[in-house]
This record gives structure tokens, sequence and C-alpha cells, in this order.
């Protein structure tokens, strides 16, 4: 497969007019300090790494993205958007709850726990959750599509594409401030930003500065 950007590091940045201290600050914390678990059991940290390996892809350069770990430590620190549907469990309720609901569901339809289905099967249940197509008995009142995508894979997601290995794979630059971009216009680039490359292995003419 070719990759968009296949020269483009957002990271070569750092020391430009780019990069902000309090940018680098929050990079080197995401980068090098990995939290520990504190809020998921060992039994749902492995079910979670496994999920976030079916639902976020893997960049093409470097290893998986750390995602469990995040927000693991978002959920300790109880660091919520202040607001919660009506009707809707606490955060950590949902979590502790959806879990153990595809791991259950996991058990009813293959008799093994999730982490054990092979690939092919996992992706096939999580498509049948998204669709809330299951067993309403195992998952208590908690509706499977809602959690599978407001709270399980919106938060995936989220994570997945605050790192910056996942900036460099789809040619984003990093915060707006302190540089901000100019050529805001359809189609307009500005000479700082990631040149994509067309298929073949050509650039399309783009600015190539990494400042």
């Amino acid at each position: 497969m070719t990759r968009s950007y296949p020269d483009y590091d957002v990271l070569a940045k750092w020391d430009t007019v780019s990069f902000d201290d309090k940018t680098r600050h929050v990079l080197r914390k995401r980068l090098g300090e990995t939290p520990p678990r504190r809020f998921f059991s060992e039994e749902e940290w492995a079910l979670m790494e496994v999920l976030c390996a079916r639902l976020a892809p893997t960049p093409q350069r470097g290893g998986p993205v750390p995602i469990t770990c995040w927000l693991d430590a978002r959920l300790h620190e109880g660091d919520t958007e202040g607001y919660r549907i009506e009707g809707a469990l606490p955060e950590a309720e949902a979590w502790h709850r959806g879990l153990k609901a595809i791991d259950e569901q996991a058990r009813t339809d293959y008799v093994r726990p999730f982490i054990a289905l092979d690939v092919e099967t996992q992706v096939i249940l999580l498509k049948r959750i998204q669709k809330g197509e299951v067993d309403a008995r195992v998952w208590h009142g908690l509706k499977a599509g809602d959690f599978f995508t407001s709270t399980l894979l919106r938060e995936v997601v989220g994570i997945y594409y605050a790192h910056p290995a996942a900036w460099s794979e789809m040619g984003f630059g990093g915060p707006a401030s302190p540089r901000g971009y100019v050529r805001m216009g359809l189609n307009e680039h500005d000479p700082w930003e990631a040149r994509e490359a067309k298929p073949g292995g050509a650039r399309k003419p783009r600015g190539s500065g990494v400042a």
C-alpha cells in the first residue's frame, strides 16, 4: 500500500515556529509517559488492548499507538466532559458494564472469551454489536450499539488521532497555534504543510517545508 505522506514526520517541526513550549510539553507526555493501569482490571485492560487493535489501525511507520493506558488514566482521574445524556449510566459504570457485556456476548455466541476468538470472528462480532444485534440479556439494559459507537469507538479513535504517529500518517501539521494556517481556500495549502504523494510515488505540487 502506498503511503499518502511517506516522507513526512510531524515531529520534525519540534524546534520550529510551528510548535510552542505548551505543545512540546504535551507531546513529551504523550510520547514518553505512558501511565500505569489504575482503573481497568487486568481482564478489562487485556480486552481493551484487543479492541483497540481491531478498531484503530497501526501506523505503517512504528508500532501501535498506545490507547488503553490513556483511557485508563482519564477514567481513573474522573476527567469527564461534565455532562451525560439523560438516563445514561455514569461513565465509569458504563465502561465496566460494556466491556463485561462484550466478553459475555462472545462467550454466549462462541463459548470463548473475546480475546480468544480469531481476528475475523472478533470483527464479525463487533459489527453485530455496532448494529445492536445482540442478546439483550447479556447487556443488562445497556444499549450495545450506543456503547460501541458513542463510548468505545469514539474514545479509541479520539486517543488514536491525538498521537503524533497518526498525525504523520495523515499529513496533519499539529495544533494551529502558534503559527496558524494562512491559505484556507479549497485545495490551498501553506508551504510548510505535508506533501501528499500521487499514485506511483510522485508528489503533488505542494510546499515541502517542515517548519
